[in-house]
């Protein structure tokens, strides 16, 4: 495995394993319980994805001391304000039952966000959550709101893959060394992109898939990300990336593929309304 160092010192796999839209019906038990046996020692989770609980049982099942595993969850909307997301971060460590949190992400970049950071900061010193960061943060919301926070993220995760590198905004993440994440790596297992010819060529002179030519161009990026899948031999393919380094004409060659443009765009109107009403991560509470 591979590491990154953030902005405030704490050490990240550079790959991870996802959880969104996996089930909590005892698929994503099982998948991360997987993952982790493979060697995974990254997960990624959130409030809005349902499953916490189940990923906090796989890791304190595991075996494997806390230490060595990396989790990430993420504030959802309904949580934000200083308030609210004191007493979310507070269920988010309960269902996890890990002890604390690896690293804590506001969710989507709308509402009271500085609210939600000041309590974050808060958790932070107490020790409740090792790092914390932002999440689809284009340059525009960047700047909207990242000036008033008192402490810099570790990290903004973001839609990534060839097909939309991020120039702009991994221009205006270096000054403060803060590192990409990358959701949708594979592009949501887009045809087009894991069929481009200059991918499955460089696929098959290092005898791999097209989704693992893909994810060690992001690796080489100095980008973090996180696949997912529930499928056995997928999970254990998604890691078996680190035997192989492409070459840096080969890096320019995939970074040719970059369209400028992902398939969400969070500055779109009525995105942050559309969110909140369609994930109520109080609903259990109903």
């Amino acid at each position: 495995m591979e590491y990154i160092l953030l902005n405030d010192g704490v050490k990240i796999p550079v790959l991870g394993f996802g959880t969104f839209q996996i089930p909590a019906d005892g698929s994503t038990y099982k998948a991360v319980s997987e993952a982790l046996t493979i060697g995974y020692r990254h997960i990624d989770t959130a409030v809005a994805y349902f499953n916490e609980e189940e990923v906090g049982r796989a890791v304190r099942d595991s075996g494997i001391p806390r230490d060595e595993i990396f989790v990430t969850s993420k504030l959802w909307l309904q949580d934000y304000g200083y308030e609210n997301a004191k007493k979310a971060i507070e269920k988010s460590l309960r269902k996890l039952g890990l002890g604390y949190i690896d690293l804590y992400l506001v969710h989507q970049p709308y509402d009271d966000v500085i609210g939600a950071w000041k309590a974050m900061e808060e958790a932070k010193k107490e020790g409740k959550i090792r790092s914390i960061g932002v999440s689809n943060m284009t340059p525009k919301i960047w700047n909207n709101f990242v000036p008033h926070f008192e402490t810099k993220p570790s990290v903004n995760q973001v839609e990534f893959n060839p097909y939309f590198a991020q120039k702009d905004l991994r221009e205006l993440l270096k000054k403060d060394d803060v590192k990409l994440e990358a959701w949708a790596p594979l592009g949501q297992g887009n045809k087009e992109l894991l069929n481009e010819s200059v991918i499955l060529k460089i696929a098959e002179k290092y005898h791999k898939n097209a989704g693992q030519v893909i994810l060690r161009w992001i690796t080489q990026e100095g980008v973090i990300t996180f696949p997912r899948s529930v499928k056995p031999e997928r999970i254990k393919s998604n890691f078996d990336i680190f035997d192989f380094r492409l070459t840096e004409e080969e890096m320019n060659e995939i970074r040719k593929l970059d369209k400028g443009h992902g398939t969400h765009n969070p500055e779109a109107p009525g995105v942050g309304e559309y969110l909140i009403k369609a994930f109520d991560v109080h609903a259990d509470e109903k």
